[in-house]
């Protein structure tokens, strides 16, 4: 008998069904906690939300992420902790023209993406890191290096 799951057929390193949802259910909550207080501070991180459109789908998401100030615009890390970059990253590269950040009690405003490499991400990635030690030591663990965003506003 065949107990196969597409749980059991998904890409090693991958969320499962359980563990989207629940991403899901916490973003939710977490962007309506971002609005409805009028700050966004968490575990020590300032957050913002980011707007994206679904790569697939199109369809609008907004994810509640961590930024860092980063000359001229704001830097984001895509870790997700997970051996592929976060969902949220790979719309935002479809789609950097549909890209929004919304900040507590603010309209969200469209911003330009720019992932970052060589020394301006090497220069980003120590200013995150001496912020919030904790993505060394998940980058550590992890075997992709964790792409480094800067937002700049259009």
């Amino acid at each position: 008998m065949d107990n196969e799951t597409s749980d059991q057929t998904r890409k090693k390193g991958s969320p499962g069904r359980l563990s989207l949802w629940f991403q899901r259910r916490m973003n939710t909550r977490t962007v309506g906690k971002i609005r409805r207080k009028g700050t966004a501070r968490m575990m020590g991180m300032d957050m913002l939300i980011l707007h994206t459109a679904g790569r697939r789908s199109g369809q609008p998401f907004e994810t509640p992420v961590a930024w860092y100030d980063g000359d001229g615009g704001r830097l984001v890390v895509a870790s997700g902790g997970g051996s592929g970059d976060p969902n949220w990253y790979l719309n935002l590269t479809a789609h950097p023209d549909r890209a929004a950040v919304e900040l507590p009690g603010e309209e969200a405003h469209p911003v330009t993406p720019h992932t970052l490499d060589g020394a301006d991400r090497d220069e980003a990635w120590q200013r995150i890191v001496a912020a919030n030690p904790r993505f060394a030591k998940y980058q550590k663990k992890s075997e992709r290096q964790y792409p480094v965003v800067r937002l700049t506003p259009r």
